[in-house]
């Protein structure tokens, strides 16, 4: 079989161009597979955030992998700017999770603690705050904010313009994207991989699958499995404001743009063609009474969107035993990950494995050791 390129990274997402942006940086001759604006994409439900409190309950070493990928987002902020002269507008000023009421802030600390209290857990530098403490670093909270958590790691970014620099610096390496191209079969032939896609067929020395929830579909085709639940998340956004709030918070952020985005739903159901008019109204509602300010904003957009969640809501990395050179790369924080993907995983599909600490902790194969157990 003639082969085309070296890698064919099947979703043109978040995850897929970035996975695909640091292969094409290594050299490696990539394709990208993707649906097209057709695509019900995760990337339309994330928040932007760069986040690091709050994640890894229940395994330690996702807190590690989140710490990792955020002191590496400067790094990809910097590099897309050099090869693309486009400013993604990363910022890190640390970021907050408030509480309205004692009841709230007590349940937060304990969450914190316990995430603290896991063996092998990363230092995340979370800290609880009272009110006075916050108040000075957020003026303009309401009268029910009794406190919350701040951890310096957290930030956010332009989402967007992530996603269009990746594709810019995806074309700048020559790397090809085809739209239009949604994988039928997957066929394992001569020591790479034949895709069958609904506008032909490409060849390919190695396969990533970043698809989001599609992956559970294609990872069968190439001995992986990729088990998912997806949600759905809402979103509203407000007209412009000037400038109030400068840390992110996990429900509220103001973008370089000067609008406010709200919005933390998770909805177990996967329709994105409607919306929760009483969900909206209680995110809302919650932002008003952390920001009365809010109060008197105009909401312009609001939108739903699936977010692609495996099945404990950790991230699946694996590679094939069966059919050498096949990967699969899922998770839910496409943003907060970038940096990790692009820099840290990238190299090691190039390389033609993932490192054992990768494998073991984030291989799908945990969940036979769930089941079994």
């Amino acid at each position: 079989m003639q082969r085309d390129y070296d890698v064919a990274v099947v979703g043109g997402g978040l995850v897929g161009t970035a996975v695909a942006w640091g292969l094409a940086r290594e050299g490696q001759r990539i394709v990208v597979l993707d649906e097209g604006d057709i695509a019900k994409r995760a990337s339309r439900a994330n928040f932007a955030l760069v986040w690091v409190q709050s994640k890894g309950l229940g395994m330690a070493e996702y807190m590690g992998w989140t710490v990792r990928s955020s002191e590496g987002w400067r790094q990809l902020a910097d590099d897309l700017r050099a090869q693309t002269q486009l400013d993604v507008c990363f910022e890190r000023p640390g970021g907050f999770h408030l509480a309205l009421g004692e009841t709230e802030l007590e349940a937060r600390a304990e969450l914190l603690k316990r995430l603290h209290n896991q063996p092998g857990a990363a230092d995340t530098r979370v800290e609880v705050l009272n009110r006075a403490q916050i108040e000075r670093m957020l003026p303009s909270i309401g009268p029910e904010v009794a406190g919350g958590s701040f951890c310096p790691l957290d930030g956010h970014v332009n989402s967007l313009r992530t996603f269009r620099a990746l594709h810019k610096g995806l074309n700048l390496l020559g790397a090809v994207y085809c739209a239009g191209h949604p994988i039928r079969d997957i066929v394992p032939d001569q020591g790479g991989f034949r895709l069958l896609t609904a506008s032909g067929e490409v060849g390919a020395g190695k396969v990533v699958l970043a698809a989001g929830n599609a992956n559970m579909r294609l990872a069968p085709l190439v001995g992986l499995k990729s088990p998912m639940r997806p949600n759905r998340g809402q979103i509203l956004v407000t007209e412009r404001a000037a400038a109030f709030l400068n840390y992110p918070l996990v429900t509220v952020r103001q973008t370089d743009e000067g609008t406010i985005m709200i919005g933390d739903s998770r909805e177990e159901t996967t329709d994105d063609t409607a919306l929760d008019l009483s969900i909206a109204a209680v995110e809302a509602d919650r932002a008003r009474r952390m920001f009365p300010a809010l109060g008197r904003l105009n909401v312009i957009r609001t939108w739903s969107g699936i977010r692609v969640m495996t099945e404990d809501g950790f991230p699946i990395y694996d590679q094939s035993e069966t059919c050498p050179g096949a990967f699969v790369v899922g998770c839910h924080s496409g943003v907060t990950l970038a940096a990790n993907h692009a820099l840290v995983l990238a190299p090691m599909i190039g390389r033609g494995r993932l490192d054992a600490s990768v494998v073991g902790a984030f291989s799908a194969r945990r969940f036979d050791v769930q089941k079994a157990a």
